[in-house]
Formats: C-alpha cells, sequence, structure tokens
C-alpha cells in the first residue's frame, strides 16, 4: 500500500491537500497529556478540564482569567513552534506540483514550514489574529504583540486588566478569530484564500488529479472529507487518499480510485511500515 502511495504522489501533477487535526498530533503538536501538563497544569488542577480542547471553551470566571488561557493556548500553539519534519516531509512530496492546502487547523504549520502562502486556506481562522466579539466588522487584528506580553506579565492564572484586548472601533472586547459560530469574522485575507481555492478547483475540473486527505475526523466532515469524496465521485481522473489513525475510510462508489491508509501519517510519510 505504502508502494502505491508514494507511486501515486510521484506521478501526479496536481495534488490537493485535506489537513485536519490528525496532522498537527502526528507532527507532535498534542492537545493533551505531558505538553497539556507542561503548560496548563495549573488550569488543569484549577478548572479541572484536561485538554487545549476543552479549555477553549471552559466559562472562565473573568476576563483576566481567559486571556491568561488564551494566550498561553495561542503562543504554544502559533508562535512558540519548533520546526516540524512532518510538514516539512510533506512539502518535499509536493514540491514542484500544482499543489493547494485545504486545513482547518489554525496553528499556521503550513506556512511556517515552508509552504506558499498564496496556496493554504486556513477555513477555520488563525490563532495568529484577534476580531471583534460583536464582531462590529470584518476585520482581524494581528495579536502576537499583545499575547507575548500576555505570557511575560500573567501571574496567577491572570492577566493584568490592561492588557485586555478591546475592539478598536466599538470598545467591545475582543475574541480570537476562530470559528465555533456565526460571528466568526471571514477578513480580507481569508476571503481572498478562499477565491484562489475556488480557482484551483475550477482550472482542475475533471482533470487528472490526487485529493489528499491527512488527519481529517468527523469534526467537521462538511469542509474537508464530504467535499474530497464528492469530487471523487465527480471526477472520474481523480484519486482519494487518506491516511488516518483508525479512520481512513470512503464510500463504496470511490472504493476503486481510493488509497485508505490506517496508520501514523508521521511514519507513513516517512515510508515506514504501518503494521
Amino acid at each position: 500500500m505504502l508502494d502505491k502511495f508514494f507511486n501515486t504522489i510521484k506521478s501526479a501533477r496536481t495534488i490537493l491537500i485535506g489537513a485536519g487535526a490528525g496532522l498537527s498530533t502526528a507532527a507532535g503538536f498534542t492537545y493533551s497529556g505531558a505538553r497539556f501538563r507542561k503548560h496548563f497544569a495549573d488550569f488543569e488542577d484549577e478548572f479541572g478540564f484536561h485538554d487545549m480542547y476543552s479549555g477553549g471553551f471552559y466559562p472562565f470566571p473573568a476576563p483576566e482569567i481567559f486571556w491568561a488561557f488564551w494566550s498561553r493556548n495561542i503562543y504554544f500553539n502559533r508562535y512558540d513552534l519548533p520546526p516540524s519534519t512532518v510538514h516539512q516531509k510533506l512539502l518535499s512530496l509536493v514540491d514542484g506540483k500544482d499543489y493547494f492546502v485545504l486545513t482547518t487547523n489554525v496553528d499556521h504549520l503550513f506556512q511556517l514550514n515552508g509552504f506558499d502562502k498564496q496556496r493554504l486556506f486556513y477555513t477555520q481562522g488563525d490563532y495568529g489574529l484577534f476580531q471583534c466579539s460583536t464582531p462590529c466588522h470584518q476585520k482581524t487584528y494581528d495579536n502576537e504583540t499583545t499575547v507575548r506580553e500576555m505570557i511575560a506579565q500573567q501571574h496567577d492564572m491572570r492577566v493584568p486588566t490592561e492588557l485586555i484586548p478591546h475592539c478598536p472601533r466599538c470598545g467591545e472586547p475582543m475574541t480570537t478569530n476562530l470559528r465555533s459560530d456565526d460571528r466568526f469574522v471571514e477578513d480580507d485575507g481569508w476571503r481572498q484564500a478562499s477565491y484562489r481555492y475556488k480557482k484551483f478547483l475550477s482550472r482542475h475540473k475533471n482533470e487528472p488529479i490526487v485529493l489528499l486527505e491527512l488527519g481529517v475526523g468527523d469534526n467537521t466532515p462538511g469542509i474537508i472529507k464530504f467535499p474530497f469524496w464528492q469530487m471523487t465521485y465527480d471526477n472520474p481522473n481523480a484519486t482519494y487518499i487518506a491516511i488516518n489513525h483508525g479512520e481512513a475510510d470512503a464510500p463504496k462508489q470511490i472504493l476503486d480510485r481510493s488509497i485508505l491508509i490506517n496508520g501514523d501519517i508521521k511514519n507513513i510519510l516517512n515510508g515506514d511500515d504501518t503494521k
């Protein structure tokens, strides 16, 4: 199966990558376990949640505590990131090809590891951006300076009140630019990336293409998994590849044009035996 995977990627001229949380996990950027305890043991002890994802939905009792948690979450998953050999290996496989990346991940790991920004569409937002919580306007704001100040100045799971960000237009609290409800801001950068993605699909409609799905689970299947299945079904020249831990599957209608590999993405990209 690995030989078939690598031969298919090698011979492909056009590749659409769909990346979910499993890809970041394979790269070592986990939201639970030892990495969570290292950075959030005090929050776990105080509030009882056991991973960063759950913490993102916790109703913290004060904005100072909310931003103490979120500044750490953003910092350790967006700014304090070592190079990812998984993403770099993936780039080496598609470099020189006409590729595009559609991802629900918000950690910026693709761009940080050399992928062309013009070939990326972060559908669910970016840890590196703030937006108005209302929102009163469709614009986002770089948050690196503020986040680093929050990291440096927080104490006892609180940031100084004066560091809490507010919208420069309406004065309401700012929040993270992460899609969780209908208040998500699709700014100019998001819309431009969406346009480039649609142009990529239009340019290669009915042409030979590999749809490479990596680490996509059932949390938001309507963004990557289901559309990839449909595109494979609609295009007789398409090949669908899914790599995941126990979740690599496909409808029977496209099984003859699918390569399904259940295993660790890192090992597979490195050509290791998945058994």
